[in-house]
């Protein structure tokens, strides 16, 4: 017991002694110091860049401009950076002349405010352009090689179908487009909704690898107030898959964007202060807004008729006809003929109005509907001997609105 005492003892020690160093390791912390004395030594040195690294100033600089509405040639071609002493010279190019508001014009002038070479699309589909051989200028004007593809977009209504279409970036021509196709089911001014959905497939220009100009429609979609619409353009016109005329007999509205300022029915006449049968639909809109034919006729009559004002009057197929009031001008002649969404009138403020609108009337049997209450018959379907070419037509269009229907459900879940 003697001889194990001691080697206990000294058990004990080595154990609390090893013990100690590792709870002594484990509380010891390092200094924060040390960490950052790591960080608060640093050293700047320049480094020589050799010549050859370094850019040369550009010869000559590319610059694109749209020439804008109150634009003049001169000022125009000083604003692509062309020199003065140039701007008149070049001024003077026939092609030039052709430059309307709207184009997009690419320029490439050097340091010195020489031009190099110009370049702009017409609305003829034609390229001009005007660059520099030697000491002189040389101007052409050939067709362009422009080719299409398929843009894909969608859109949900938040204030107008412009406004949803910017968001979407589709452009206002394909906007445009869609209120036409649709316009038979759908009154752009009245029914459209918050929520409101719509899918495009339409023809994208291009030239030189760079979009252009949008085309027409080729398929289109629009959900409203719960019931969805399709349309396939095919030959001149467009159609429901099923091959059904989307195009109705008459549009619901002669204008293409507007506002109802006063409905069908009794109202308190403006100018007399006492109620009145109001036979029309008056849509507020500025002087020398477009007015169009709601469908195919023969003009009537076409001229100043009393409180009417510069009046319109067109005889449709059957017992229809329709008029349209207080026009700051008329654009068609008696005995004419008119196909749906021609011209034939602006808006203005003639004869008993005490603002500019457009009064319009829809008579059936010579006596005035509500347009708004009233469906409207339908143009003739496809063909049934084309109908198998229709459908061939129309089922890869249709397959697309189904992808992108179906991409924008995935999205929203």
């Amino acid at each position: 017991m003697g001889i194990v005492g001691p080697f206990a003892r000294s058990a004990v020690i080595l154990v609390l002694a090893v013990f100690g160093a590792v709870a002594a390791f484990a509380t010891i912390a390092p200094s924060p110091d040390a960490q950052v004395l790591l960080f608060r030594t640093s050293s700047v040195e320049a480094l020589p860049i050799p010549a050859e690294a370094l850019l040369p100033s550009p010869a000559s600089y590319i610059r694109e401009e749209r020439f804008q509405r109150g634009d003049t040639l001169t000022g125009f071609l000083s604003r692509l950076g062309i020199a003065e002493g140039e701007v008149a010279v070049i001024a003077r190019q026939r092609p030039l002349q052709g430059l309307r508001p709207g184009y997009n014009v690419a320029a490439e002038v050097s340091a010195q405010g020489s031009l190099v070479a110009l370049s702009f699309l017409t609305a003829r589909d034609t390229l001009v352009q005007v660059a520099r051989e030697g000491e002189h200028l040389r101007a052409t004007e050939e067709r362009a090689a422009l080719y299409t593809q398929v843009a894909m977009k969608s859109g949900v209504v938040q204030s107008s179908l412009f406004a949803a279409s910017d968001a979407a970036g589709i452009p206002d021509s394909v906007a445009i487009q869609l209120a036409d196709i649709f316009g038979g089911d759908v009154d752009f001014h009245r029914d459209l909704r918050k929520g409101d959905q719509f899918t495009v497939l339409y023809e994208l220009h291009h030239l030189a690898g760079r979009p252009v100009r949008a085309g027409r429609v080729l398929a289109a979609e629009f959900s409203s107030r719960g019931k969805t619409y399709r349309a396939v353009h095919y030959g001149s016109g467009y159609y429901a898959p099923d091959g059904n005329n989307l195009r109705k007999a008459f549009m619901r509205a002669p204008l293409e964007f507007s506002r109802v300022s006063s409905g069908f029915g009794m109202r308190v006449h403006p100018i007399a202060k006492a109620w009145r049968a109001h036979q029309g639909i008056d849509y507020a809109a500025p002087t020398g807004t477009r007015v169009r034919a709601v469908g195919d006729a023969v003009v009537e009559h076409a001229g100043p008729r009393g409180g009417y004002g510069n009046v319109v009057i067109l005889r449709h197929q059957g017992q229809y006809s329709t008029v349209y009031a207080h026009l700051s001008r008329v654009a068609v002649k008696r005995g004419t003929r008119v196909s749906q969404n021609d011209t034939i009138g602006f808006v203005g403020q003639t004869g008993w109005a005490t603002g500019p609108h457009l009064h319009y009337e829809f008579r059936i049997g010579g006596h005035a509907r509500n347009p708004f209450s009233i469906a409207m018959p339908a143009a003739l379907p496809v063909p049934a001997a084309e109908r198998p070419a229709f459908l061939a037509h129309a089922a890869p269009l249709v397959a697309r609105l189904d992808l992108l229907a179906n991409s924008n459900l995935a999205l929203l879940e």
